[in-house]
Formats: structure tokens, C-alpha cells, sequence
């Protein structure tokens, strides 16, 4: 039984990006690789594969790869996918089946064969020990280098191409977050909310784009005491008048993820729950106006916990006032040096696309329990910053009552 096979099967189908856009993401790795003497480059993660190569992977288990050399651009994949893999690679494509134990590092090995490896780069904040040991062994024990640090600082400036899909993605969370309006009702459970807004997302993004592939758009919508984180899953609880509402809409194209968040009532707001939602309202809006070039991510953050501090409300803050958008998702992926983080120096800058969205969580048992979460997303310009999410928030526009 062979170890890696080439499986042609159909054509090529039409990618999310020009060529254009995808041979200058290569060349910015091309060039970083060839500056720090790396002869090759074995990329692994979700994010990565993606950015590079348009394509997502599903691992189920299994390892994937993208080989990039200065003249190879090749992805390594599993044969259980058959030819998808190669219809969706921006170039070439190998497979390496289950036959015999670690077929991918074989595979890997093969691909490079001949070629000169002093340095390859690696990922080091996503291959694991194991791995990292496999590949030595099947590449001659090179020395490895981090890649994964300089692909983030790549990817955190965008493209037009790429701003473009992201817009898409923010009308997209518009169109969920009204379907998730439009299903609230008191006795009407969290998981029919969300598989409205969900279904909506989706119809839209198979209209605006008939040659993506519809995977990963989903909503978690909260209620009550589900509220309280912001990554909640759904439940079956059934929303009660007076309770608190999370609205989270995230739409998936390519990729490429967006997100619509939003604090809402059903029927009314107490005034306790008023206190805070104001309060969390003042920092969106506050942090809305700091986000322009030229700013360090940590001076906001500072900026920012000082309105809450005035409120004295610093305590209930939960997590990062923002962070950036891409090619990441709930289970892959995070450019972790543009956060609005207190330990983020990072400077904004034109190209950069980052949420706002500041948090509160008062627990169960006092006076305005839940968690408050208002999200807008910004693209970063020459000047200024363009809020991109039209959704609107606050007690004008979301206390549902149908």
C-alpha cells in the first residue's frame, strides 16, 4: 500500500482571494525566510494553512501541514479527505494515508528531499513535543526555528481583499443578531433563538458567496445565569421575563471569522441591571473613540479601566477590552500580540481590524446578576477608525418584548 498519493479529482475551484493576494502573503514569508537563512518552512496550524494555502482543514484526529520552501508550496493532508484538500489548495497538494505509522512525517520528509534543511520553521505555539520530536527525526535533527511569532505580526495587517471578507462578515452578524431579535420571546428556549440567527447567517453567506464552503458559522445565545461567561454553549433554558440576554453571532466565511455581541432584555430591565449596562455602555463608547492609528493597545486598556474604576466596577471586569480579526475561529487561531490588554504594547496601526467589546459579570445572587457584553468591530485607517458592525445596542433599541 502506498505511503503518499496525488489525487486530481475534479478541478480547481475558485478561491476566496485573487492570486495576486495569495502570492503576496508567500512572498512576505519568502522574503522573512530567506532574511533568516531558514531553507524551509513546515506550517501546522489551522491559521496558518489557511492564510497561507486557502484552505481549512478538518484534523479529526490527524496531523495537516503546508510545506513552504523558495520554490515548493505544498500541502500535506490526510487521504481520508480524498480531493477536496487539492481543489481547495491554492497550489499543490500531497496525501499520505493510514497505512503505515506516521505516514504525515514520511510524507514531509519526502517532500523535502533533497533539499538543503540547516533551519526549518516551526510553529512552536502549536506543534506539540511529540511532533516536533517526529519531525527532527524525519527531517536529519535541523535546527528549528519559531515561525509562528512572525506569521502573527503578518497576518495582523490586513489586506483590502481581506477587509472586504471581513465586512461581509460584520453584515453577516447584522443579519444574525436581527434573526436572534426576532426570535426572543419569553418561553421560547436558548437553542431555537440560536438556530434562527444561525440559519440566517448561513442562507446569507451561500448567497453573497456561491463558491465558499459553509462551515463553522454558529450563535451561542444566553439567558439568566448563562450569561455569565462569554463563551457559554447554548442550552435549552427558556428565556423568563426580566432576564438578562446575551446576543453572540458569529459568522464564518472562509475562515474568517466575525462577531456581532450584544447585552439585551426580555420585556424589561430592572434598575440594578440599568446601573451596570450604562455603565458598560460608557466604556464601549469610550473605547470606540481611542481605537485610531498610532495608539498602544495597553494605553487603552489603561484608558478604559479607569471609567470602570470611577463606577467602581473595575472588579466585575472579566477579560481584554478587544482583539483582532482574520483567519481564527473559537477552536483555532488568536493574534495574541493585538489584544487590549494592559500587557499588549502593540501600536495600532492602518491595516489593523480589532473589536471592541468590554465585560462585566456580577454573580448570581445580587442585585443585577449577569454579564454585560457589548462588541463593535473597527478597521483601523490612515486617520481614524471605521466601526464596521451596524447592529444597535443599548436600552433604546434592545429590550425585546414581542
Amino acid at each position: 500500500m502506498e505511503r503518499t498519493l496525488r489525487i486530481r479529482n475534479g478541478e480547481k475551484v475558485q478561491g476566496t482571494f485573487s492570486r495576486v493576494e495569495m502570492e503576496r502573503r508567500i512572498s512576505n514569508l519568502r522574503r522573512h525566510m530567506a532574511d533568516n537563512d531558514i531553507d524551509a518552512v513546515v506550517l501546522t496550524s489551522y491559521h496558518n494553512i489557511n492564510y497561507f494555502n486557502d484552505f481549512v482543514y478538518c484534523a479529526f484526529g490527524r496531523p495537516y501541514g503546508l510545506i513552504v520552501t523558495q520554490d515548493k508550496h505544498i500541502s500535506v493532508t490526510a487521504n481520508i479527505d480524498g480531493g477536496q484538500p487539492w481543489r481547495r489548495s491554492f497550489d499543490d497538494n500531497v496525501i499520505y494515508t493510514d497505512w503505515q505509522k506516521d505516514n504525515y512525517f514520511y510524507a514531509i520528509k519526502d517532500e523535502l528531499s533533497g533539499q538543503s534543511l540547516g533551519r526549518v520553521g516551526l510553529e512552536f505555539d502549536h506543534i506539540n513535543i511529540d511532533n516536533k520530536n517526529k519531525m527532527a527525526a524525519a527531517l536529519g535533527s535541523p535546527e528549528f526555528v519559531d515561525i509562528g511569532a512572525p506569521t502573527m505580526r503578518m497576518r495582523m495587517i490586513k489586506s483590502v481583499e481581506e477587509i472586504e471578507i471581513i465586512k461581509h462578515g460584520a453584515a453577516t452578524a447584522d443579519i444574525g443578531g436581527a434573526a436572534c431579535a426576532e426570535a426572543i420571546a419569553v418561553g421560547v428556549p436558548e437553542h431555537e433563538v440560536a438556530l434562527h440567527s444561525t440559519q440566517a447567517m448561513i442562507r446569507h453567506i451561500a448567497k453573497t458567496f456561491p463558491n465558499a464552503e459553509l462551515m463553522d458559522t454558529w450563535t451561542w445565545f444566553q439567558s439568566g445565569i448563562n450569561t455569565d461567561g462569554a463563551h457559554n454553549p447554548v442550552t435549552s433554558r427558556k428565556i423568563e421575563s426580566g432576564d438578562i440576554l446575551s446576543l453572540n453571532c458569529f459568522p464564518m466565511i472562509a475562515g474568517y471569522y466575525t462577531a456581532l455581541e450584544r447585552t439585551l432584555f426580555a420585556e424589561y430591565v430592572s434598575d440594578a441591571h440599568m446601573k451596570y449596562w450604562q455603565a458598560n455602555i460608557e466604556v464601549h463608547e469610550a473605547g470606540l473613540e481611542l481605537i485610531k492609528p498610532g495608539v498602544r493597545c495597553c494605553d487603552i486598556a489603561l484608558e478604559l479601566n479607569e471609567i470602570f474604576k470611577k463606577h467602581d466596577m473595575l472588579q466585575y471586569r472579566t477579560f481584554g477590552y478587544g482583539h483582532s480579526f482574520g483567519t481564527l475561529s473559537h477552536y483555532y487561531g488568536r493574534e495574541a500580540g493585538l489584544e487590549l490588554r494592559e500587557d499588549v504594547e502593540t501600536v495600532l496601526e492602518p491595516g489593523m481590524v480589532v473589536s471592541m467589546e468590554p465585560m462585566i459579570m456580577i454573580e448570581e445572587g445580587n442585585p443585577g446578576a449577569g454579564g454585560y457584553r457589548e462588541h463593535d468591530i473597527l478597521v483601523v485607517g490612515e486617520s481614524g477608525a471605521e466601526n464596521i458592525t451596524k447592529f444597535p445596542y443599548g436600552p433604546e433599541h434592545n429590550i425585546i418584548s414581542h
